[in-house]
């Protein structure tokens, strides 16, 4: 296989206009003894709605890396690609999301729930795992009933790296299955379940991306309980060790948390579990630099901001059409979305600032963020026009988009710097 690195960020980029902007920001948190390895990603559903094609995603990363000399490791991940999805993504992909959530649920077959069962007898009991808060208390139904919700997802998954290495070759492969775009969250001991599942089908997974308790919604903070997700986080890491352990899966085996772009409030917890366990984390954003491209619009005034009032307007107009694909990871009252003609009103610093996460400012308006964090096919509609005032005011732009990463994101992570999302920069 090929080593994940200890650190990885997923970044996604719509547009394909900002992997140099980004990549600034991984060359400021590395300035700061900490290196990040940043993966390009962008899902099969994006590229419909944009209709770029995956090998952009590809070509927009290697000019950024060339052209700014990063001589640092760097992926670009096939989001989210099932067996039906993933052949445009092989020639350009060196990290691939699994996505496996339309199997869960779904019973394999009577035998081999039996046989998986019968074959993994060290689930069951009292399991005083390093780590945990509390010992995990596994009967034999509790494997019965993991075995029949998340079985055949895992050999569904099983059957997507055969065919991805089959093309590739396992050396060139770095393998992530999420389980995440389901209903319920998968608990410290189904999580134990299913981790010797995958090692029963010889998936070597370096990333698991499971679903945790709470609400993680597009481009705003976390909604939930932090005690709870604390101890979901941390038992979750001291459950991975022990299956590594276990099991003989990669010891570059990390969790990896989806929709993790502005969960502030979750990353002083993920960043003391790190410090103190010594553990690696994949965390994956997408939809934010999108946002700081509208900000940085915004912010330029003239015909940037402009556009930026006539898509959130054409947004406004559309709700429940764009909302529909996202409605498990959105949370908007429309009664709190300011009107077209009010936003027509703004100045450019207005409309940034009610965009800008920065929880803190008065102006901010996490509703409006949400709608025009799932608009983004909008500006794909305005075609040349958007992506030519992108390059117009790249300057701008670019430098909201590497201050978001940065300032929100990076340092408050692995430094464990103040929350800027609380009001005010690093």
């Amino acid at each position: 296989m090929l080593p994940i690195e200890k650190l990885t960020f997923g970044v996604g980029d719509r547009f394909a206009h900002q992997a140099g902007a980004q990549l600034q920001a991984f060359e400021q948190i590395a300035a700061d003894g900490v290196d990040v390895t940043p993966v390009w990603n962008k899902s099969n559903r994006e590229h419909t709605f944009v209709g770029s094609q995956p090998q952009s995603v590809y070509d927009a990363a290697e000019v950024a890396v060339q052209q700014r000399g990063w001589d640092k490791a760097w992926h670009v991940d096939a989001d989210h690609i099932q067996l039906a999805t993933v052949d445009a993504f092989l020639p350009c992909s060196d990290f691939f999301t699994i996505d496996v959530a339309d199997s869960i649920g779904k019973p394999a077959a009577a035998a081999d729930i039996a046989a998986f069962v019968d074959g993994h007898p060290e689930l069951i009991g009292t399991l005083e795992l390093e780590g945990l808060s509390a010992p995990l208390e596994v009967t034999r139904e509790m494997v019965q009933a993991v075995a029949e919700q998340y079985l055949l997802a895992v050999q569904e998954a099983g059957k997507i790296y055969q065919h991805i290495i089959a093309d590739k070759g396992a050396d060139k492969t770095i393998a992530e299955i999420s389980m995440d775009e389901t209903d319920s969250p998968q608990t410290p001991p189904e999580l134990l379940v299913i981790l010797a599942a995958i090692a029963d089908q010889n998936v070597p997974i370096q990333t698991i991306a499971p679903k945790f308790t709470g609400r993680f919604n597009k481009g705003v903070d976390y909604v939930g309980d932090l005690k709870q997700f604390e101890q979901e986080f941390n038992d979750d890491v001291a459950v991975i060790a022990h299956a590594v352990k276990t099991y003989g899966l990669p010891e570059t085996l990390k969790l990896s948390v989806h929709s993790g772009s502005d969960k502030f409030s979750l990353y002083p917890i993920i960043h003391e579990c790190l410090k103190r366990t010594g553990a690696g984390l994949h965390i994956k954003t997408a939809g934010t630099t999108w946002l700081e491209e509208i900000i940085g619009l915004s912010e330029a005034g003239g015909d940037g901001l402009a556009l930026a009032k006539e898509i959130y307007a054409y947004a406004l107009e559309h709700v429940e059409e764009f909302c529909a694909p996202y409605a498990s990871v959105i949370d908007i009252d429309e009664a709190k979305l300011p009107s077209a003609e009010t936003v027509n009103g703004w100045s450019g610093e207005e409309l940034a600032s009610a965009v800008r996460h920065i929880q803190g400012n008065p102006n901010f308006n996490p509703h409006m963020r949400q709608l025009l964090h799932v608009s983004f096919k909008v500006a794909a509609k305005h075609g040349d026009r958007y992506t030519g005032l992108l390059k117009a005011n790249a300057e701008i732009v670019g430098r909201e988009v590497t201050k978001n990463i940065y300032e929100r994101h990076l340092r408050p992570l692995f430094l464990g710097s103040a929350n800027p999302g609380q009001g005010g920069t690093v």
